[in-house]
């Protein structure tokens, strides 16, 4: 059973990863599993709305934007948030992002972007490799030295990119910087080409950061103005009557 699981979930994970349908052999091949295992999990979760079978193949269904829904619900992430990120990158011309740290862990929870894929590749969800993005920095740098080594344990300081750092040492050093100057900033750390720059949101008991990110003639020429646009956005999530709802209490 918990295998079944698993896959169905693999399943459902590959095909939201496609850009559009996907043949349930082409499915099956790529989690190495028998063609009628694939059409019975994906009977199941067609049934159940998380996905549509069409003449292409399958794709997601219209249950999925209900558990996004849920998602933000639970989170506490109004619509004003998402609608300031839209704003927020019509002003600094840049993908913008909103992120925190909960339970342990570092999550982009919205986004708004202009490009397809997304600048840098980020997306809503978990981050694994916070320690290479501009907002994860920003986040670890307000945590305590014990909480933000149990994270790079338990996460790794995986290369993204030959420019990631990867010293646990130097990444501390790197986060005093960013606790003075109340900003961070990667360039090409997760993604090539790409410069990233974040703030915290100055809520009091909560862990959560606004970032941009474009490619890195644009920062060179942009960098501190979009630095300065967010640190509006920063303040005005600040002024939300759910701000601190958001993301819990840092972790000692």
């Amino acid at each position: 059973m918990p295998q079944s699981v698993d896959r169905a979930l693999d399943l459902l994970d590959a095909v939201a990863a496609s850009p559009g349908p996907v043949p349930a052999k082409v499915l099956a091949r790529r989690l190495g599993c028998g063609l009628s295992t694939a059409y019975e999990l994906l009977g199941s979760l067609t049934a159940r709305g998380h996905l549509v079978r069409t003449p292409g193949g399958y794709a997601l269904g219209y249950r999925t934007p209900e558990l996004h829904r849920s998602f933000r619900r639970q989170m506490r992430l109004g619509d004003e948030v998402q609608e300031l990120l839209v704003r927020a990158r019509r002003t600094a011309g840049a993908d913008t992002y909103y992120s925190a740290y909960r339970d342990g862990d570092i999550a982009v929870l919205a986004g708004a972007t202009a490009a397809d894929p997304p600048t840098g590749g980020f997306g809503t969800g978990q981050d694994d490799a916070a320690h290479a993005t501009a907002h994860g920095k920003v986040l670890l740098a307000a945590l305590p030295r014990a909480a933000r080594h149990r994270y790079l344990d338990a996460a790794g300081m995986r290369a993204l990119t030959p420019r990631t750092i990867t010293s646990p040492e130097h990444l501390d050093a790197q986060l005093a910087g960013v606790r003075r100057e109340g900003v961070a900033v990667e360039i090409e750390e997760s993604a090539a080409g790409v410069a990233c720059v974040a703030v915290r949101v100055p809520v009091r008991g909560a862990l959560t950061a606004v970032s941009a990110a474009l490619p890195l003639a644009d920062f060179r020429r942009r960098g501190p103005a979009v630095a300065e646009a967010l640190r509006q956005v920063a303040a005005e999530v600040a002024s939300f009557p759910n701000a601190a709802d958001i993301s819990p209490s840092t972790d000692g």
